[in-house]
């Protein structure tokens, strides 16, 4: 994948998993920010972020990480990532945001951690 961002959304255990691919940077970030605000406006209160296929992340993709995951804590709902590579997981600890953020090794694991 070269530019941009591509998003799919499925359901597993009554959760959604969100499969992202490519650059989450500050052209890709509003898109996202969208699409999760719809499923949270549609009622999802668990949402796990599967970053297996994520190449770079942005301080406006942290910003989107760290926004969501206070608004459904407020809503008594979890935002989970999982399968973060080594590259973006240094960017994540650069921030400190890895102590904020749940973060899974895989999807399974962030699935069964949801409530």
């Amino acid at each position: 994948m070269g530019v941009g961002l591509n998003v799919k959304v499925e359901e597993k255990a009554g959760k959604k998993v969100v499969h992202l691919e490519g650059r989450l940077d500050a052209t890709s970030t509003p898109q996202l920010e969208d699409q999760i605000g719809g499923l949270i406006g549609a009622g999802s209160k668990h949402i796990v972020v599967d970053f297996a296929r994520v190449e770079y992340l942005s301080s406006a993709g942290m910003r989107l990480m760290l926004s969501n995951t206070k608004r459904l804590k407020a809503e008594h709902g979890s935002f989970r990532f999982c399968s973060i590579s080594d590259d973006v997981m240094e960017i994540i600890k650069m921030a400190g945001f890895e102590k904020i953020l749940s973060i899974y090794a895989s999807e399974q694991e962030a699935l069964e951690a949801t409530g």
